[in-house]
């Protein structure tokens, strides 16, 4: 039995996003093989946060630059540990490493956040995700993270290339985990009882919010002119005033904001759309639209992970071939054409019921496929593997030792800095 100990960046919110539905996955999974588990948080406690304490999770609130940690986590005396997100790892790693050396140290990147970024400033450079500098200070300090660490887990398998491939990262310092789909309705509601649009994703994710934009700006007004009758519902968790604001019954644009059931809304709608023009990771809601037969509209990033596409040609050559369980569109929204394309995939498969229930089967078929892609070895399997020879795991990593030997000092001295201007 492991003593494994959590480190949180928030709160998991399995309801809120795919981010949340990870972390509770890997924490049921260590739950169910007799670990005992243990979750560390320095956030304050959340709206919709799940109930550990129900799962049989241990829960304690830390400090920041508090050496009060050191004396928690000595006392925990944890196998291993889970650093959720790197900017955790960077804030807790070294008194980690000092008060428990032979604790198997795991980063859980959720998505690649420098990834995300670089694509985000790609965006507002001139509207081309592809042109995302893969070399910034941000992605220095998430790989040096990676490196730091025994082990990393990383949702995409189009992040996993991009580590080994591009990054350099060895294979046996990473380990795929795939986002957990949740479980299939038993029924699949018909084309003619469904209706209407839906899209969904945390407000607080930027490229959620930009995507609302999109909608909001030129996709929707489009669409809604070729089908006066549609209306596209927009759900997610904590929509701020500027979210609420853009409700409007007139255009059939309406904010709804949290979702209590993801599969009612979903199963009922006739297609999702998500024009996300950055991002990393997997993209939840798609998976949702999958396990519903719900079709889906989006572009090569929202489909990234899912289905190998990272180009617009590539997309392109997937709707061809109808190998996506609806529609990919361009993520350069401000070209006229795409807007154009986006109707006119709308269209057809909010109006031909052949097409919709041609793209409701393709889904189902491509959720099974996707959830078969498991990795060779389970997580907690791996875990307890190299928990019984740590010090063999870590021989074979040269650039941890040397990334221990010459960084973070300026991290952990400026913790132990805070916290004595604290006192």
């Amino acid at each position: 039995m492991l003593n494994v100990v959590i480190i949180g960046y928030v709160w998991p919110e399995p309801n809120s996003s795919a981010a949340g539905q990870n972390m509770q996955s890997i924490i049921t999974r260590c739950v169910a093989s007799d670990f005992n588990v243990s979750f560390l948080t320095a956030a304050a406690e959340s709206e919709h946060k799940t109930d550990l304490t129900t799962l049989g999770v241990d829960t304690y609130a830390v400090a920041l630059n508090c050496s009060s940690f050191n004396t928690l986590i000595e006392n925990l005396k944890p196998d291993v540990v889970i650093f959720d997100r790197y900017m955790t790892e960077e804030q807790f790693s070294w008194r980690v490493k000092e008060s428990c050396p032979n604790a198997l140290r795991i980063l859980n990147t959720e998505d690649l956040h420098s990834l995300r970024q670089a694509r985000h400033s790609a965006v507002k450079l001139d509207g081309d995700a592809k042109k995302a500098d893969l070399n910034s200070e941000l992605a220095q300090r998430e790989i040096a993270a990676i490196l730091r660490s025994d082990l990393t887990l990383v949702i995409s398998m189009a992040e996993m290339v991009l580590l080994t491939e591009y990054y350099r990262v060895p294979n046996t310092q990473l380990h795929y985990q795939p986002l957990v789909v949740g479980q299939t309705p038993s029924r699949s509601i018909p084309f003619e009882t469904r209706a209407h649009f839906v899209h969904i994703g945390n407000f607080r994710h930027a490229p959620n919010w930009d995507a609302v934009l999109q909608l909001k700006q030129s996709i929707w007004p489009a669409i809604k002119k070729a089908l006066p009758g549609a209306e596209l519902h927009i759900y997610g968790a904590y929509p701020p005033k500027k979210a609420t604001q853009l409700h409007n019954d007139k255009q059939g644009f309406l904010v709804k904001g949290w979702a209590e059931d993801v599969v009612s809304l979903m199963e009922n709608a006739r297609v999702l759309i998500a024009p996300l023009r950055f991002g990393a990771g997997i993209k939840g809601k798609l998976l949702d639209a999958m396990r519903c037969a719900t079709p889906s509209i989006t572009t090569w990033v929202g489909a990234e992970g899912i289905i190998p596409t990272n180009t617009d040609e590539d997309a392109e050559r997937l709707s061809q071939h109808n190998l996506w369980p609806g529609a990919i569109c361009s993520t350069n929204t401000t070209e006229s054409s795409v807007i154009d394309d986006y109707v006119n995939k709308a269209v057809t498969l909010y109006t031909n019921q052949d097409m919709w229930e041609a793209a409701s089967t393709q889904a189902r078929k491509m959720l099974i496929t996707f959830s078969e892609n498991q990795p060779d070895i389970s997580l907690v399997d791996k875990m307890v593997k190299i928990t019984s020879d740590i010090e063999a795991h870590r021989k074979t990593l040269f650039m941890q030792s040397l990334l221990w030997h010459q960084t973070l000092s300026a991290s952990k001295y400026m913790s132990q800095w805070i916290e004595a201007k604290n006192k």
